[in-house]
């Protein structure tokens, strides 16, 4: 029965009687497990192949307390993380206090004139010069209003333009993983490695269906759609391992589409980068365009087919319709996928489209090599092998 164990069986021919294996002793059940001390767990872990996550502040080490608090707020490891929870805590106090004192108001009027329920409440003459009472009402939350609004539209604008060379990561996400390349040439899956005191700019687009790259320590969230780029920067303050999240429900494995921030300090991501011996996103872009026979059209001199490539991005360039555009990231997106739809003036709409041909990593490659050659005399073959990051299904 309970807590007893399977019974033994009787031998062939005794009599059907079964005989009871005695019940453990109370007090082993309810014993704790010996006391292990800070590092013992984690060994144990290790030494049986698994792996421990080092989500957020460092591990401790042996000596330092626990904190079994429950944190109000996750941990705030970028310069914008401070100023996001100071507007987020001063909008959650103001609506607290108007909340509690409006209901308040409702329910001291509501005992206090409970008797006069029954009297005439058709508008008296002396109540119209209360205008002042009213307008003060309107007026107080409408200044509050527009104050929060200033707040939070300087801080939205602030962190959507990102400082003067910034290190350039290129972001694609796809159910359910996050593809991750630097500009230095580094691929990464599930898993992002940046400086402490530098700031990043992501630049990042979806395969299949809208996601959200949500760093909840750096307080910064941008929605990653299909088709279109859209970008994102942050300065990390502390180093650590953070939690990565897709904060954009994108089919039945969304819980699984997670992963690590690494901040390390300029001196270990420089290391790191050393150990990754990869060929750069321009040299990568160079050899692609060789190999797609881009140059045949598109040479440092411009008795050719299509427009010279060198000193191009940055530039302002005139369509056919007579329109300017800045050539930036989605500039030349459109113009490898989407040639037609614009076209520069003086060269005939001869350029083929690369739409399903390059994958999102390679249109990323060639903007890093047009890039690369935006102040050249001309584009330069670039040396170095091509390596790439085996890709997974599974996060």
């Amino acid at each position: 029965m309970f807590g007893g164990g399977p019974t033994a069986q009787p031998a062939h021919g005794s009599p059907q009687t079964a005989v009871q294996r005695p019940l453990p002793d109370i007090a082993s059940l309810v014993r704790p497990p010996p006391t292990l001390r800070v590092g013992e767990v984690e060994s144990q872990v290790l030494a049986r192949g698994g792996f421990v996550p080092t989500y957020g502040s460092p591990r401790r080490t042996e000596g330092q307390a626990m904190n079994q608090s429950i944190p109000i707020l996750p941990d705030a490891a970028s310069t914008s993380a401070s100023e996001v929870d100071l507007l987020s805590l001063t909008l959650l106090s103001i609506t607290v206090v108007f909340s509690v004192g409006i209901a308040c108001a409702i329910g001291y009027f509501a005992l206090r004139y409970w008797h006069t329920r029954d009297v005439n409440r058709k508008l008296h003459e002396s109540v119209k010069a209360h205008w002042q009472i009213e307008l003060t009402w309107s007026l107080i939350p409408l200044i509050i209003l527009m104050v929060m609004f200033s707040w939070g539209a300087d801080t939205f604008d602030h962190y959507h333009e990102p400082p003067e060379n910034p290190i350039e990561i290129n972001v694609v996400a796809k159910q359910w993983m996050w593809k991750i390349g630097h500009e230095s040439g580094p691929r990464e899956i599930n898993a992002l490695h940046i400086p402490i005191g530098r700031p990043v700019r992501l630049t990042m687009i979806s395969e299949d269906v809208i996601h959200s790259f949500y760093v909840p320590a750096f307080r910064n969230k941008q929605d990653v759609l299909p088709g279109r780029y859209t970008t994102m920067w942050f300065e990390a303050t502390k180093p650590g391992t953070y939690h990565l999240f897709c904060a954009e429900f994108c089919g039945t494995d969304h819980s699984r589409m997670i992963g690590q921030v690494i901040v390390q300090s300029p001196a270990d991501h420089a290391a790191w980068l050393e150990s990754q011996p990869v060929a750069s996103a321009a040299e990568r872009g160079r050899r692609l365009m060789d190999s797609s026979g881009c140059l045949q059209c598109h040479g440092s001199d411009g008795n050719r087919f299509g427009p010279p490539l060198n000193g191009l991005f940055g530039r302002q360039v005139v369509l056919k319709d007579g329109s300017r555009h800045t050539v930036d990231e989605s500039y030349i997106r459109r113009a490898i996928l989407e040639p037609q739809t614009q076209m520069r003036a003086g060269f005939q709409p001869i350029m083929p489209s690369f739409d399903g041909k390059l994958t999102p990593e390679q249109v990323f490659d060639f903007t890093m090599y047009l890039k690369s050659v935006a102040d050249a005399n001309g584009p330069v073959a670039g040396p170095g092998p091509d390596t790439n990051v085996r890709e997974e299904n599974q996060p």
